[in-house]
């Protein structure tokens, strides 16, 4: 069965880390995504949490009976700054201990860089898996990558061409729902390509900012190089969703016990406990009648 994680930033503002798995214990999710965060993974730099802080949350989720379905960091393993790029190798490789340490299998990212220096990105992210795969494989982690907009790419068949030049079963694809209009607009020609590597997924709306001849946002000065999507609930913006959990079916990711599927909701901080409830209600609405 499919998991449903529930990406808890919305509550980075009202609660603590350890308190993360209560909170969704409560709003009836039995897995959660670990994703940036100041006292464990923050963003770009090393990771804050030592072991004793790594054991207090695990113990927190077992008291919650709360697993974790995926760590999520985002780090510069890309950039085509060299020192960066190091800096961020490093980082991973902690990352990577703070999950085994949690007894998790499971992490997600993005791929970063610079999308104006794509083919440095690519040189430095090439070189970063040179030192990562090995370690990657033999701790027996899959890691999932978004092209997320803004990264080096951003296209989503062209994603899954880059992971599977990585040449190693423990890489697959996400596909973020949030960013269907900068990955090339054609989700079910993504799920078709990425096929068994399309293991995890996230669950958000967004506006369609092509539409209305690209005017539908309007940022100055004009041509600039800003990319706009949000993470709506389901039904707040243009995604087609029983496209979307029809390509997921199609593709066989809704018959896999590994498949990870997470609320990430940003946009609604006020309402974060009732939208929370809300998307896992029509998540499993979607999951017993996808189209």
């Amino acid at each position: 069965m499919v998991k449903i994680a529930l990406d808890p930033t919305p509550f980075h503002h009202t609660h603590s880390l350890l308190e993360f798995p209560r909170v969704a214990a409560d709003l009836g999710y039995e897995w959660l995504q670990l994703t940036p965060h100041a006292d464990f993974i923050p963003f770009f730099n090393h990771p804050k949490a030592d072991d004793d802080l790594v054991r207090a949350f695990a113990k927190a989720c077992k008291d919650a009976g709360v697993g974790v379905a995926s760590v999520l960091p985002v780090l510069r393993w890309s950039g085509p700054d060299e020192d960066a790029r190091e800096a961020a190798v490093r980082y991973w490789k902690r990352a990577i201990q703070i999950t085994v340490d949690l007894g998790v299998d499971t992490m997600n990212t993005e791929f970063s860089g610079r999308p104006e220096r794509a083919e440095e990105s690519e040189r430095a992210f090439y070189r970063s898996m040179e030192e990562l795969v090995p370690i990657i494989e033999k701790e027996g982690l899959r890691v999932l990558i978004d092209p997320h907009p803004d990264d080096f790419v951003e296209d989503g068949i062209a994603a899954v061409r880059v992971i599977r030049g990585i040449n190693s079963k423990n890489f697959g694809f996400v596909y973020v729902a949030s960013h269907t209009f900068h990955m090339g607009n054609t989700p079910l020609e993504i799920m078709r390509a990425a096929g068994d590597k399309l293991q995890l997924v996230h669950v958000s709306d967004t506006m369609d900012h092509h539409r209305s001849n690209g005017l539908r946002y309007i940022t100055n000065p004009p041509g600039n190089a800003a990319r706009v999507h949000q993470h709506l609930k389901i039904g707040d913006g243009d995604v087609n969703w029983n496209e979307f959990f029809g390509g997921l079916k199609e593709i066989g990711f809704l018959d896999r016990d590994d498949s990870v599927m997470v609320s990430s909701v940003f946009a609604e901080n006020e309402t974060n406990a009732e939208t929370a409830r809300f998307q896992l209600e029509k998540i499993n609405s979607f999951l017993m009648n996808p189209r």
